[in-house]
C-alpha cells in the first residue's frame, strides 16, 4: 500500500518508522515498484523526482527506490534528483533509468546503447552480492525484463559490477560501503521471476525493515486519520455497490459512525438489475443509512449527443458532484464527500508529474473545481487488491469483495459513439448474459473483471434466410491482480460459443459476437 492519506497530501503517520520511497522518473512500471514493496508488508510512498532533499530526509525513510523512466540522463531537461541523496546514508536502489541517473551523477559513464534491448535476457551473476542472497544462477542463467535504449558503459568509482547480460555487461552494480545498489533490468515486473525475492532482499537487508505494514495496521491508522480530519461533521459517500464504494463505506462507518450518510445515484447506466441489487446487498451487509437517487433522466439529458469519451466522464463526474451536493443541503451539517478513489484511477488520469494522462476518471480529473464539498478519499493511493485486503478485514460478504469492477461512468464508456435509451437496453442485456453464464461457469471468481462492449458499427449477417445488418458486441475478460496491468482471459470456446448463441439469440439487433484478446498495455481494460 502506498499511502494511507484520506487525501492528496495529507501528512503521513506513524509508518514513517518504516517507510520506503519510491523517486517516479516517469517509467509506466513505477506503480508496480510500489505494489511489489508492499507485498512484502513495507509502508511505501510513491514521490516525484524532483522531490526536495529536505522533504525526503524529513519523512526518514529505511530506503529510497529510482524507478525507471524514457528520458537519457545526458539530455538537457532529463530528470535529475539532488544527488544529495546519496550522502543520506539511506540505502538507495536504481531501476534502469534509475541505475543510469546514479552512475551518470556520481561520475560513471552512461551512453545510448548499439542495440536497443526491450524483452527477456538472461542474467548472470558474476560476483555474489547479499542483494542476490537465496537467487542462485540456473545453466542458461535467470531470466529478467530489460526496456531500455541507454546503458552504463562504466560504473561509478566504488561500485562493482555483480551481474551481467549478454547486451549489458553493466546489468547491476553494488557500492556496499555507501548501501548504494542498481539494475538495468526490471525486477518488479513478473517476466523477472526473482525479481520479488531480490526486492526484499534490498529491504529486508540494507534498509533493515520488519514488514509491519497490514490491512490491519492500515485500517487502524486510516481511522484516527478520517475523525482528525472529519471532527463532528457530516460526510456524504456515494456507493455504487462495487468494492471500492462499499470498503470506503464501510470505513468511514467505523471511523465516523452516524456522522456518516451514504447515497446510490441511479444514473441509467448501470448493468441490468443492479439498482435492485445493489440497494438489497447494501441493506444486508450495513446498518448504514442509505439514500437512493434516481438521476437517470437528467443524466440521459446532460450526455444527449455526447460521443468523445473524456467528456462523457467530466460530464459525468460533475453531475455525480451536483447530485450529492444536493442531498448534502438537507444533511445537516454535510461538509465532506466520501469517495472510492483508487490508484489506478489517480495514475491513468495523470496523478504524476512525469506520467501522462491515459484516460479522465469521473473521480479525479472529473471533478468540478467550484464543488462546495471537500473530498476525503481513503484508498486513494491502493491497489484494487489492497481494497479487497481492507473490504475483507472489515467484514464486508464475500459477494461485495469479490464484486467485478464496475466504472462509475457505468454504461457511457461501454458504448462507443453517442448514448441512447435502446443502446442501453442492448447492452444491458448482453452483459447479464455474459456474467451469468460466467458464474454458471464456475469462473467469475477467477475472472477479475468481465464486460460487454457496443461499438457503433454494424455488420451482414443472416438470420432465418434473411440479411440482417446489425449491432456486434464486443466482449473482454481480463484476469490481473492490481489492473495496472492485466492479460486476457483464456475462456474454454465451449463457453464463449455458449454466451455467443444467447447474445445473438437473446438480443434484439445483435448479430455478431467477438472477444478481444488485447493485454494491458498497450490496451486498456475498459474501451473508453
Amino acid at each position: 500500500m502506498v499511502n494511507n492519506s484520506v487525501e492528496a497530501g495529507a501528512p503521513v503517520s506513524d509508518h514513517n518508522a518504516e517507510l520506503v520511497i519510491v523517486l517516479d522518473f516517469g517509467a509506466q512500471y513505477t506503480q508496480l515498484i510500489a505494489r511489489r514493496i508492499r507485498e512484502q508488508n513495507v509502508y511505501c510512498e510513491i514521490l516525484p523526482f524532483d522531490t526536495s532533499l529536505a522533504a525526503i530526509a524529513a519523512k526518514q525513510p529505511r530506503g529510497i527506490v529510482f524507478s525507471g523512466g524514457p528520458s537519457s540522463v545526458y539530455e538537457e531537461g532529463a530528470p535529475h534528483s539532488d544527488p544529495g541523496i546519496y550522502d543520506l546514508g539511506i540505502p538507495v536502489l536504481g531501476i534502469c533509468y534509475g541505475v543510469q541517473l546514479m552512475s551518470y551523477q556520481l561520475g560513471g559513464e552512461v551512453r545510448s546503447a548499439d542495440q536497443r534491448e526491450y524483452g527477456g535476457a538472461e542474467l548472470t551473476i558474476i560476483d555474489p552480492d547479499p542483494l542476490f542472497e537465496g537467487i542462485e544462477n540456473i545453466a542458461t542463467g535467470l531470466s529478467c525484463w530489460m526496456s531500455h535504449g541507454d546503458k552504463v558503459i562504466t560504473p561509478a568509482p566504488g561500485f562493482k559490477v555483480v551481474a551481467t547480460t549478454a547486451s549489458a555487461p553493466v546489468a547491476a552494480i553494488v557500492n556496499a560501503e555507501r548501501k548504494l545498489y542498481g539494475v538495468q533490468f526490471h525486477p518488479e515486473v513478473a517476466h523477472t521471476p526473482f525479481g520479488s525475492r531480490m526486492l526484499r532482499n534490498f529491504l529486508y537487508g540494507p534498509c533493515g525493515c520488519t514488514g509491519k505494514w497490514t490491512a490491519s495496521s492500515f485500517i487502524n491508522e486510516a481511522i484516527d486519520i478520517i475523525r482528525e480530519r472529519v471532527g463532528a461533521a457530516g460526510v456524504i459517500c456515494g456507493v455504487s455497490g462495487g468494492i471500492d464504494s462499499c470498503c470506503v463505506a464501510a470505513l468511514m462507518h467505523r471511523a465516523i459512525g452516524d456522522q456518516l450518510t451514504c447515497i446510490f445515484v441511479d444514473h441509467g447506466l448501470l448493468r441490468k438489475g443492479e439498482a435492485e441489487e445493489v440497494r438489497e446487498q447494501f441493506a444486508a451487509a450495513f446498518g448504514i443509512r442509505l439514500v437512493y437517487a434516481d438521476a437517470r433522466q437528467r443524466f440521459m439529458e446532460k450526455l444527449a449527443g455526447v460521443s468523445d469519451p473524456e467528456r462523457k466522464r467530466k460530464i459525468i463526474g460533475e453531475e455525480f458532484v451536483r447530485v450529492f451536493e444536493e442531498h448534502a443541503e438537507s444533511i445537516s451539517g454535510a461538509e465532506f464527500l466520501a469517495q472510492g478513489t483508487l490508484y489506478p484511477d489517480v495514475i491513468e488520469s495523470g496523478g504524476s508529474k512525469a506520467s501522462v494522462v491515459i484516460k479522465t476518471h469521473h473521480n479525479v480529473g472529473g471533478l468540478p473545481e467550484d464543488m462546495t464539498l471537500k473530498v476525503i478519499e481513503p484508498l486513494r493511493l491502493l491497489f484494487k487488491d489492497e481494497a479487497r485486503a481492507v473490504a475483507a478485514e472489515l467484514g464486508l460478504p464475500e459477494n461485495i469483495v469479490w464484486r467485478h469492477p464496475f466504472p462509475g461512468p457505468g454504461l457511457a464508456i461501454r458504448i462507443l459513439g453517442d448514448i441512447t435509451e435502446a443502446k442501453i437496453k442492448t447492452l444491458q442485456e448482453a452483459d447479464a448474459i455474459f456474467i451469468e453464464e460466467l458464474r454458471k461457469a464456475g469462473l467469475y471468481k477467477e475472472i477479475r473483471q468481465a464486460l460487454a462492449v457496443l461499438a457503433p458499427i454494424h455488420s451482414v449477417g443472416v438470420m432465418g434466410d434473411l440479411r440482417t445488418y446489425g449491432n456486434p458486441i464486443i466482449l473482454r475478460a481480463v484476469t490481473t491482480e492490481d489492473f495496472m496491468t492485466a492479460d486476457w482471459a483464456r475462456l474454454p470456446y465451449e463457453l464463449l460459443e455458449k454466451v455467443s448463441n444467447r447474445i445473438v439469440n437473446e438480443v434484439a439487433g445483435v448479430n455478431r459476437v467477438v472477444y478481444d484478446i488485447s493485454s494491458k498495455p498497450p490496451a486498456t481494460i475498459e474501451w473508453e
